[in-house]
């Protein structure tokens, strides 16, 4: 069996007048998420490591910022489209682990529909599904509630 390791990054800036999207779940904040899809960082991180571990480039060449089909998108549809996509070179996922870089709000009560839902998008088993959530100790863009960072690594392996 083959396998391949990915590794995705993303950040978005916090603005009012948007909803949060995290996860693929949408949380009650004050603030949410700036972007030109709903800017759900952890799905935009896993779609990067996904497309890195199957040398496939990034999020931004299959899905760019400037088209207009992905305005206002909901990640999860982009999420499936990037395991789509993996499996025409021949993958599938493996598993993920992730964490999200976050002040506020609090994610712990979170994580387990978030792990829920990307589980299902994906078509795995909910235990393939590592998310972690940590602060910056309110250092730096992400202490000072500006935005939102989330880090996935990801095992794909290769079914054909």
């Amino acid at each position: 069996m083959k396998i391949r390791v990915g590794f995705g990054f993303d950040v978005h800036q916090l603005v009012e007048g948007r909803e949060l999207w995290l996860g693929g779940i949408r949380l009650e904040h004050s603030l949410g998420l700036l972007g030109h899809s709903d800017a759900d960082v952890l799905i935009h991180a896993i779609c990067d490591a996904l497309l890195g571990a199957a040398n496939m480039r990034d999020i931004g060449y299959h899905f760019p910022d400037n088209a207009g089909e992905y305005k206002n998108i909901d990640s999860k549809i982009l999420l499936k489209k990037t395991v789509d996509l993996i499996a025409t070179k021949g993958y599938q996922v493996g598993n993920i682990d992730a964490t999200i870089c976050a002040e506020r709000p609090k994610l712990k009560a979170f994580i387990p529909q978030m792990q829920e839902t990307l589980a299902s998008v994906m078509g795995v088993d909910v235990d393939d599904v590592s998310i972690k959530a940590t602060t910056t100790e309110k250092l730096g863009f992400t202490g000072r509630e500006e935005g939102i960072s989330a880090y996935a690594t990801v095992l794909i392996n290769k079914t054909l």
